[in-house]
């Protein structure tokens, strides 16, 4: 009999909507898998009836940090050399001096990817990263844990964290098969790829075809295409409320309807309270004519400033700030961790609003699922907060590549267009609904519904390899 037992490693809070919030680990029940959670994440997932070990002391090597971040470089760079297309330029970070330490990891980073940007200096510092966390107490905890637990199968939910690269390593160190998940549409382009595994679970034939280009060490078998269970729960009609359940629990008008304003963080959009703003205008100048409009604003989870209080109270009676159920466990983006809640509001809000406007983000997938349509801005403020930042740099990211059209969204060239573009959006103009739905296609497997399904099946035909 084959070894059921699966352990799904969570190295921080990202995979918890995606593997512990979806119908993910129900469906690998009834599928008679032995599934522990390996947590790295402060949430205790026993409260929600999953077994787990928790893992403690997840200290990397002190090298390893350096290493991983000249890698990134590197990839970069070997990019730029491959394709002859400086978009790459824009996913670096600049390096920060601000401390004594930050300094020294900076120089030291810059001297390791400057002396190792080829194929070869690249495989190298693959090397190392993987020398270097054998030799921590974390990787031989990680050791410890699989050789007492012996699981079939090693599943990580996110490629990113540094903190997956020890118990992966472990694991097959122990000839335990491991795979990871690529959380993210945009990831690949941008040289996020922390771990390496015997197999990859990726959203759609595109990212496969992504993968496959930017890590040619990675072989074709090794791919599995399930989509993500990120948008699954938009199609489970228990985590809908009526419109006048939805509208009581958060004080909304009964007698308004409600486009959503999806914020971003800090660092994408700067200038996000200017365009929230201009948004509330555009609604107010509708109500002149006889409308009836409200805006929705959900924040950026991860950004919990005060930027937008001022717009807030200004338009209190034209905005409504619902705020997304997450977790703040830190000042750090990535322990501000989701809920379960979450998703039952995110799925309310694509079903009871009538639209979203957005800087390019993934909220038009969240509402095409709703036969809802996204407006992207695309237009500077004239006063601007950092001078340096572009908006239209955001459209050229290689991920924006995918869209099969320029309508697939509509698009706020100024200020003054945002009315116009709103009512366009109310009128349900199918066209846009139906290239929002195939640019949907394109970018995760369909039926979106039955991706933890695809992954269980995925997982099911690794271990009977084993």
């Amino acid at each position: 009999m084959k070894n059921n037992k699966i352990f799904i490693l969570l190295p921080d809070g990202i995979g918890l909507r995606n593997f512990a919030y979806s119908d993910f680990y129900k469906i690998g029940k009834k599928e008679d898998f032995d599934i522990i959670f390996w947590n790295n994440t402060p949430f205790d997932l026993t409260e929600l009836g999953f077994k787990e070990i928790k893992i403690k002391n997840s200290k990397s090597h002190p090298l390893t940090e350096i290493y991983k971040n000249a890698r990134k470089q590197i990839e970069l760079n070997l990019n730029i050399r491959r394709t002859k297309d400086t978009v790459y330029d824009t996913y670096r970070f600049p390096f920060s001096y601000a401390t004594t330490t930050k300094a020294v990891k900076s120089l030291l980073t810059r001297l390791v990817s400057f002396t190792h940007s080829s194929k070869y200096g690249l495989n190298r510092i693959r090397k190392k990263i993987k020398q270097e966390e054998r030799k921590t107490l974390y990787y031989h905890q990680c050791l410890e844990t699989l050789q007492k637990e012996q699981p079939g199968m090693v599943f990580c939910t996110n490629q990113r964290p540094m903190t997956a690269i020890a118990p992966l390593l472990a694991a097959q160190d122990l000839g335990i098969p491991t795979a990871t998940f690529i959380f993210s549409w945009d990831n690949l382009p941008k040289a996020t790829m922390v771990v390496e595994t015997d197999y990859y679970f990726v959203w759609s034939d595109l990212m496969k075809k992504e993968l496959l280009f930017y890590y040619p060490y990675v072989q074709e078998e090794q791919v599995f295409v399930s989509g993500t269970p990120q948008f699954e729960a938009h199609f489970n009609q228990n985590k809908l409320s009526s419109k006048e359940e939805f509208f009581k629990q958060n004080n909304l008008d009964a007698n308004k309807k409600y486009i959503c304003f999806s914020g971003d963080d800090i660092t994408t959009s700067p200038d996000d309270p200017a365009y929230l703003e201009d948004a509330a205008k555009a609604v107010i100048e509708l109500n002149s004519k006889g409308y009836n409009l409200g805006i929705i604003f959900r924040r950026c989870p991860v950004d919990f400033s005060n930027r937008y209080d001022t717009i807030l109270e200004k338009y209190s009676s034209t905005i409504v700030s619902i705020d997304p159920i997450w977790k703040p466990l830190s000042s750090v983006w990535n322990t501000i961790l989701p809920t379960k809640e979450d998703d039952s509001l995110l799925s309310n809000l694509g079903e009871h609003c009538e639209m979203v406007l957005n800087l390019g983000s993934s909220m038009v997938f969240d509402f095409i699922c709703h036969k809802k349509v996204c407006a992207y801005f695309h237009y500077n403020q004239k006063i601007q907060l950092d001078k340096n930042w572009d908006l239209f740099k955001c459209y050229q990211y290689v991920h924006f590549r995918s869209m099969p059209n320029k309508e697939t969204v509509l698009w706020i060239n100024s200020p003054d267009a945002i009315a116009s573009i709103i009512e366009n959006g109310m009128a349900k103009n199918s066209s846009v609904i139906e290239d929002a739905k195939n640019w949907f296609e394109i970018i995760n497997q369909h039926p979106p519904q039955e991706a933890s399904r695809r992954i269980w099946q995925g997982i099911k035909t690794i271990i009977s390899k084993e």
